[in-house]
């Protein structure tokens, strides 16, 4: 039986070799992850992560799952609002991105749990968590049906998932934003992180995306009751925010 086919930005590309090859672009740009959310959204992604959090309503005692997680600026936000009586799990599928955010956090005297794992196929029991969060990753999934429905699955009923991710920017914007994210984002991952093809990868995996309503329906369609979603930016980036029923 032959592999089915998938996209990696522009290119199609057998499904079994998406993740390795998306695995490659994280180990290549961990170190610099960071600077480089700063550099290339002039620091706005605080401000979308601070909004995906007070959004979530997240508070003391809950547990939070935070998938794709990476260097960890979700998990530290979610911390302080469940507080010491609440727990926030740390995962991502990448162990460069991981070992990252898991010593951020150390250094920060945060110690949470953290686990590798696949979204596709999550390893916690059903109806365990309030609040799951996903942060600039459900894009590089080579199945987000499956992982949509996975993230269903272990919210309790009422629970929330949040999708904060690149979506379809307001059109009158649309030229300037191709000419910034297919010329100048590549140059700077060049310069900053030493990676040019790696940041030309994540800007053509922006656009292969689903636009706002289509991601909407795809949440509807793994089993959230109701979703709202909030363009930030000019849409340049959209918040989902999915109930559980």
């Amino acid at each position: 039986m032959t592999d089915s086919t998938t996209h990696f930005g522009f290119k199609t590309v057998q499904e079994s070799e998406k993740a390795q090859k998306v695995a490659d672009v994280f180990h290549s740009v961990a170190q610099k992850y960071d600077v480089m959310n700063d550099l290339m959204s002039a620091g706005l992604h605080r401000a979308w992560k601070f909004f995906t959090i007070e959004t979530s309503g997240a508070r003391p005692g809950n547990r939070v799952l935070d998938i794709a997680g990476g260097t960890g600026d979700l998990s530290r936000a979610f911390a302080k609002k469940v507080g010491p009586t609440g727990a926030v799990w740390l995962t991502d599928i990448n162990s460069s991105m991981l070992g990252v955010g898991r010593d951020r956090l150390l250094d920060e005297g945060l110690v949470l749990p953290v686990a590798q794992c696949d979204a596709e196929k999550l390893p916690f029991p059903d109806n365990y968590f309030d609040i799951v969060s996903v942060a600039f990753g459900l894009r590089n999934m080579t199945h987000k049906d499956a992982a949509l429905k996975e993230m269903c699955r272990v919210l309790k009923p009422g629970g929330r998932l949040l999708v904060l991710e690149f979506s379809k920017v307001w059109q009158p914007m649309q030229p300037a934003y191709d000419f910034y994210s297919f010329k100048l984002l590549p140059f700077m991952g060049k310069l900053v992180a030493g990676d040019a093809d790696s940041y030309q990868y994540l800007a053509e995996s922006i656009r292969m995306h689903p636009d706002q309503d289509t991601l909407k329906r795809m949440m509807l369609d793994a089993g959230f009751g109701k979703v709202d979603y909030f363009n930030l930016s000019a849409g340049i980036v959209a918040l989902h925010k999915g109930v559980k029923l």
